[in-house]
């Protein structure tokens, strides 16, 4: 089959190759789906579990991305619950080969059903921006309808859809990110938005939850427009930043069946939108990552047409 492989963490996106790789083969409990749409996350080259397994011993070649929809070609010993030919998306492990490949073999209970009415390109788009989201606001921010969330990157994949799911929780979204982002959120459904290169945070007063996507000093500015009793969520790693009388959570990401479910009906009810952005084929993929490619949503490597 054709992937995506880096062998070398410094050399980042300039080290990956496209070339040929054996296809996987499913273990217990696993399948094997054709690859139709891939989603790649721009700091994944950055991660340890890129180049090393549990044990930190080296996994290279190792092929990058995690989100991705497709078809089960393929089930191993003792699968249940999925069926060859079945349309599905999900969240690959973190220490796994990926999905920036024809063909991944990946545990089947992370994995959902993809209706067939939702697009290979909008499913995988949906994974990690759409599970994040969901996990941000409802498993650890415990939204609740008329409260007043802060989404910093509002714009972006992940804040687009926090703003979202947020809105249809009934709370009072202010988006956050640079000037060029305002319209982008606010058609999103972000009711408020402050340029934060040339507004000033602290001016919007207390609120009950902030999400944070952006880490750095607006975490550490964020945890003093908390009121009492709130929330700071972020997924940009360990933070020392901590509301007075609230809490601060960072998490990472995981695969949930149920929540990709939910998210789906959402975009089936037209609910729920998705940030695509460029759209490329696995041949052009590696330039498609390029770290001086302006990136404006979303960047989905579609494999079969």
């Amino acid at each position: 089959m054709k992937a995506i492989i880096v062998t070398n963490e410094a050399e980042g996106t300039a080290g990956m190759k496209l070339v040929e790789h054996p296809e996987p083969t499913p273990a217990m409990n696993e399948v094997i789906v054709q690859v139709h749409a891939s989603g790649f996350t721009f700091n994944e080259l950055e991660w340890p579990s890129t180049w090393t397994d549990r044990y930190d011993v080296s996994r290279t070649p190792a092929i990058p991305g995690h989100e991705f929809s497709g078809v089960v070609t393929a089930l191993g010993y003792g699968t249940t619950g999925l069926s060859v030919g079945q349309r599905v998306f999900g969240l690959a492990d973190w220490y796994r080969n990926g999905s920036l490949a024809e063909y991944i073999a990946i545990e089947a209970r992370n994995l959902a059903p993809l209706p067939g009415d939702i697009d290979f390109t909008v499913g995988a788009a949906l994974v990690m921006p759409g599970l994040t989201a969901w996990q941000g606001i409802f498993d650890h921010g415990k939204i609740q309808s008329g409260q007043s969330v802060i989404v910093h990157g509002a714009a972006g994949v992940v804040g687009s859809m926090a703003v979202q799911l947020a809105r249809e929780a009934g709370a009072y979204i202010i988006g956050t990110g640079r000037a060029n982002g305002r319209q982008t959120a606010l058609d999103f459904g972000a009711h408020e938005y402050i340029d934060l290169d040339n507004e000033k945070l602290e001016d919007v007063g207390k609120v009950d939850l902030v999400f944070d996507v952006l880490g750095g000093d607006i975490t550490t500015r964020s945890a003093g427009i908390i009121r009492a009793g709130g929330t700071l969520v972020t997924i940009t790693g360990p933070s020392e930043a901590r509301p007075v009388d609230g809490r601060t959570i960072d998490f990472i990401v995981e695969a949930n069946r149920g929540q990709l479910t939910e998210l789906a009906q959402r975009v089936r009810d037209g609910r729920l939108k998705t940030n695509v952005g460029n759209v490329a084929t696995l041949e052009n993929a590696i330039a498609a990552f390029a770290p001086n490619v302006t990136l404006t949503g979303k960047t989905i490597i579609r494999l079969r047409s």
